[in-house]
């Protein structure tokens, strides 16, 4: 450690400047307790913040900073998510979605000792946004898989399994039924799956998977799926674990990533302070992961997985009246 790294801190709009409030909390107290974490926080306006200071919810002095930066750590955007999420996917080439979901003692979940990574496509599929209307009566949204597309995302699932000391991929799809993008991909990820024989391949219809994740969820290591599906599929893990105030995210580039909670703005419950941050801190401490600040992230999940065992501070969804702040400072106390 040592290394001075540069994060864009981008909270957005509904809840997530409360979120990532509680997360940079628990960033400073790492980096109060150890001065080789060097972590230069910078904030930029996306999203209503931004239209209303520069009539644009991604505004260039934001791109400008994103691209001074090692990494991003992200809040949420409500109404102007299509015009800020999907362009900061694609305008910086996070193809890849990683969505862990691992229980935690303390957590009402409907499963134990559930520990998944869903990895998602994150540039194609129907968010490409192409598509047309035939006289008003038919609606029509390509799905979009490119052979570069399918070909980096599988092997990045495959490489990370193989990093992470994990067992298996499995390819949740519709190949069956969606014979011009899920078959291919299908295909491709078994020719590919050749170049990895240390990892399991296997695949499973999404319909098949998304059911068994409910009833079984301990069978899975790595899920493999495309943009759409795996949106859909990474809520349903993160309702098996206890919701989605446990879920984080990260958004894998070649050369950025971009951490976020993966509950979005929620604007019925901004300004209350009730949400849960742990989702926003522990999209923070995949951030620190992937910069290579692995004793720092190792930290805090200690300090999250000490609060949530402990059970003296609960925000809403935990059953309890703790605060958002509270939380984070709980987090924060442990760590120091």
């Amino acid at each position: 450690m040592g290394r001075n790294h540069k994060i864009a801190v981008l909270p957005g709009d509904g809840i997530g400047p409360e979120v990532i409030d509680g997360a940079v909390v628990v960033l400073k107290a790492l980096m109060r307790s150890d001065p080789r974490l060097k972590l230069e926080l910078t904030r930029g306006d996306v999203g209503e913040p931004a239209n209303e200071k520069y009539g644009n919810p991604l505004p260039e002095e934001t791109l400008a900073l994103i691209r001074e930066s090692n990494a991003i750590l992200f809040g949420a955007v409500g109404k102007f998510a299509t015009p800020v999420i999907l362009p900061m996917r694609q305008k910086f080439q996070l193809f890849a979605n990683v969505r862990p979901a691992y229980t935690f003692e303390g957590v009402p979940a409907l499963q134990k000792n559930v520990d998944i990574i869903v990895i998602r496509e994150n540039t194609e599929d129907v968010y490409k946004g192409i598509g047309y209307t035939i006289d008003d009566s038919s609606h029509v949204a390509l799905r979009i898989f490119t052979r570069k597309g399918m070909e980096r995302i599988i092997r990045y699932a495959f490489e990370y399994a193989r990093r992470e000391g994990r067992k298996s991929v499995l390819l949740a799809h519709k190949a069956p039924v969606i014979l011009y993008t899920d078959l291919p991909f299908l295909n491709l990820f078994k020719d590919l799956s050749r170049e990895y024989p240390d990892i399991e391949a296997k695949d499973m219809l999404i319909d098949s998977c998304a059911m068994k994740v409910v009833m079984a969820p301990q069978i899975f290591d790595v899920i493999l799926v495309s943009n759409l599906m795996g949106d859909i599929l990474s809520d349903v893990t993160a309702g098996v674990i206890g919701g989605l105030g446990f879920a984080p995210s990260g958004n894998i580039g070649e050369n950025l990533a971009m951490f976020e909670p993966i509950h979005g703005s929620a604007p019925e419950f901004a300004g209350k302070h009730k949400v849960n941050p742990i989702g926003a801190i522990l999209a923070a401490k995949m951030m620190l992961e992937w910069l290579g600040e692995s004793e720092a992230a190792s930290r805090i999940h200690r300090a999250v997985s000490a609060v949530l065992r402990e059970g003296k501070i609960r925000t809403f969804d935990l059953g309890g009246d703790s605060t958002t702040e509270e939380m984070a400072e709980a987090i924060a106390k442990k760590i120091a």
